[in-house]
């Protein structure tokens, strides 16, 4: 084979990292299909004018990382199995998370340094509001209860935590070859799935709309993601089947309850359109249902309990609990919750325990039905008078009520806004989430109406007056 790596002796990166990291992308960009044998380690060394025990160090930790297999008498070859079995090193982790690609968008940075100084009323935020959230009861612990409790630990979560998600959310999913993996919120479970189910290039398709399009982890892994237009019923299914058909899309991820941004709910008819869409051509769909609490009424059924074996289930109690507790799971056939267990595990990367036992002493205590039917009854009563209080805006700004969750979703009705003129909204200290956040357009905004009791609501009325005003002499 021709050697196309090199070793850059000016730089301070140690040369076996140089050279792991250069084989790792030779493997995924198919430069060396698996099966390949590479060079012997004392003729690569001599190649890069390197010691042997640097590209034995090299070889060793790809064989650890599953990227390689070394077999006495054979050598070193690609390793044939699929890209989920394997991972990366510790310090290209490290690196890709000082990534340029995960820079935050400036208007991001402006609204932090703004949310800091605590002159501002923050609607950008994705928390439910401290007044709302339930006075839930925790168990007094020893230390040696706690490590008691710590022997029910297994790789995919804490053993009763399991089983009380089970017994609440998914009492009828049974009999499926399903199991739970316990993670640190629902976007830790996004994260894992890219890792072990995609490969740079790969594609997943999503509303748009969509706060994907905010997380900067698929651009830095290589993803591409693709929207798909929405109306009030959901994910238009021509549009996306015709997405199917031309590109190669490798997941569908949605948002059916309460979508962020917009709040959407998704039909239960649509919800069958999209599953026949997706069964017909074999695309796994991710159901991010992290809202599913905080639903008004009785909330539809989940893609999960339609078609099991289709789609892969996150949800969380993070938005219930506060963000200082990150609690959720994953819902998936067994083969793919132990592939994501085992990486979790090779990382190194376990979900606490702490927060385990509060989410299982919440599900637990016999009241948490009651206390979560009495957040929905506040959370609609608030977004009642939110929608009253919209109405003196109806004429430059569209909207539609929601049926549950955190989001309003606000478009202006008249000339195209750009960036700068979002700035508006910052100097009169209004904290919203703009669309440029998750589409290309520019012209609508996320407003969490959870914050705003009567007296915030006043303050957010004359804010948006103030605003819009301003808007309409510059349209």
């Amino acid at each position: 084979m021709i050697i196309i790596w090199t070793i850059d002796k000016t730089k301070k990166e140690p040369y076996y990292q140089q050279l792991l990291r250069q084989i790792i992308a030779s493997i995924q960009q198919t430069e060396l299909t698996p099966g390949q044998r590479l060079p012997s380690e004392r003729n690569l060394a001599q190649i890069l004018q390197v010691n042997r025990s640097t590209v034995v160090h090299a070889f060793e930790e790809l064989t650890s990382l599953g990227w390689l297999e070394r077999k006495q008498g054979s050598g070193t070859h690609v390793t044939h199995g699929q890209w989920g079995n394997r991972q990366f090193a510790i310090y290209q982790w490290n690196a890709l998370f000082s990534s340029p690609l995960l820079k935050e968008d400036p208007y991001i940075t402006q609204i932090k340094n703004q949310k800091a100084a605590k002159k501002s009323l923050d609607l950008y935020t994705g928390d439910l509001s401290n007044d709302l959230i339930p006075d839930f009861e925790f168990p007094t612990m020893t230390w040696d209860q706690i490590m008691h409790e710590e022997r029910q630990m297994t790789p995919t979560g804490y053993i009763p935590l399991k089983k009380q998600i089970t017994k609440r959310f998914f009492p009828d999913v049974t009999g499926y070859g399903q199991d739970l993996l316990i993670t640190s919120g629902s976007t830790q479970g996004i994260f894992w799935l890219i890792q072990v189910l995609l490969n740079p290039g790969d594609t997943i398709a999503t509303e748009d709309p969509s706060f994907l399009f905010s997380l900067p982890l698929f651009a830095a892994r290589g993803v591409h993601l693709k929207g798909v237009v929405q109306n009030k019923e959901g994910i238009d299914c021509r549009a996306l089947e015709e997405l199917i058909q031309k590109k190669k899309i490798k997941l569908l991820y949605l948002n059916p309850n309460h979508q962020n941004p917009t709040g959407n709910s998704m039909s239960l008819k649509r919800r069958k359109e999209v599953l026949q869409i997706c069964q017909k051509y074999h695309l796994p769909i991710i159901e991010d249902d992290v809202f599913r609490e905080l639903n008004f009424g009785q909330a539809l059924p989940s893609l999960k309990s339609l078609a099991p074996n289709q789609v892969i289930y996150l949800g969380s109690l993070s938005k219930i609990f506060s963000s200082s507790i990150k609690i959720g799971w994953l819902f998936a056939p067994k083969p793919l919750v132990k592939s994501l267990a085992d990486a979790k595990q090779v990382m190194d990367n376990k979900t606490d325990l702490l927060p385990q036992l509060f989410a299982t002493a919440a599900l637990s205590q016999s009241n948490y039905k009651t206390q979560q039917q009495q957040l929905a009854t506040n959370l609609h009563d608030r977004s009642q008078a939110f929608t009253d209080t919209l109405q003196a805006f109806s004429q430059d700004w569209q909207f539609f009520p929601v049926s549950g969750g955190l989001y309003y979703w606000l478009s202006w009705r008249h000339q195209k806004l750009t960036r700068n003129d979002w700035q508006m909204f910052l100097r009169n200290n209004l904290l919203v989430a703009p669309s440029f956040l998750f589409s290309n357009h520019t012209s609508s905004m996320r407003v969490n109406y959870t914050p705003l009791d009567d007296k915030e609501r006043l303050i957010f009325k004359q804010k948006l007056t103030l605003i819009t005003e301003h808007l309409k002499k510059n349209g």
